[in-house]
């Protein structure tokens, strides 16, 4: 890589990606608990939101 190249490198890439997972996976936690404390059946989205156009 030479002084001019703004390329990142594969350990940026790498560091980039894993941070990307760790949200991913907080997210997901997160949307778990939310999901217990509110029920055990998840909201069901009207249909006729499709139908109307």
């Amino acid at each position: 890589m030479g002084k001019h190249d703004n390329r990142t490198s594969m350990k940026m890439r790498r560091r980039k990606a894993q941070k990307k997972l760790k949200a991913r996976i907080k997210r997901r936690k997160g949307e778990k608990k939310a999901g217990r404390s509110a029920g055990a059946k998840p909201a069901k989205k009207p249909r006729s939101a499709s139908a109307k156009e």
